[in-house]
């Protein structure tokens, strides 16, 4: 009985002692696993690499500064380009206005002095006039030969400014230059002639301002 009993103790201690040693094994491990950590953080970056990363840092930031510059120059220039552009279309706009009020002052003065040169050439005309009524006192010839020559002065004139008289006594009646008033049988005259000019009409550049009134024969 007593041997069996030593038995069992010699177990229960080899037991305790193998629980004993395990906790110590873990403690060991980890331990060394801290202790290498500590090692690795210990370790110093080589200056080499350092020196690299500087110099990359100064290349960057004297690009970024080099690029700021070329984007300055390129903005003043295109600010510099906009300003000339608006200061051209400022003296196109200024040279539009001032040609439009001259055009308008030019086509007022043609509305007003149109007439100018016509009337300049009718002026010899009327004084031939008054100057026929201030001698139509004394003789009644002298006041006839002067309208005659007034009325020649004034077919000059008209002459001149392209105003032809149509009298197309004997022609045939053409309705586009001519009005007829009436008709009436000529004998020897053929039918749609005109045989009597009642009143001239007159004709500016070709175009008609007023129809010759017309007597035709049937």
């Amino acid at each position: 009985m007593s041997g069996q009993q030593n038995d069992i103790d010699q177990d229960e201690a080899i037991e305790q002692a193998a629980t004993e040693q395990v906790p110590a094994e873990q403690k060991s491990a980890e331990q060394a696993t801290i202790e290498q950590a500590a090692t690795v953080e210990e370790v110093d970056i080589p200056e080499d690499v350092n020196d690299v990363l500087a110099s990359e840092l100064e290349f960057a930031a004297e690009q970024l500064e080099t690029d700021k510059v070329s984007l300055q120059n390129q903005l003043e220039k295109a600010q510099a380009l906009a300003q000339t552009h608006e200061d051209r279309a400022l003296r196109i706009q200024a040279e539009m206005d001032n040609l439009r009020k001259r055009t308008m002052r030019d086509i007022e003065n043609a509305h007003k002095y149109a007439l100018e040169k016509f009337i300049n050439e009718l002026l010899p005309v009327l004084d031939s006039l008054e100057l026929g009524i201030a001698a139509s006192a004394e003789n009644i010839d002298d006041l006839r030969e002067g309208m005659e020559l007034t009325l020649k002065m004034f077919n000059t004139v008209i002459e001149k400014f392209d105003v032809e008289a149509l009298t197309p006594q004997g022609e045939k009646f053409n309705p586009q230059q001519h009005e007829a008033i009436s008709m009436q049988d000529t004998e020897g005259t053929e039918s749609g002639t005109v045989v009597t000019v009642m009143q001239k009409g007159y004709t500016l550049n070709g175009r008609l301002l007023r129809p010759a009134m017309v007597i035709v024969a049937k």
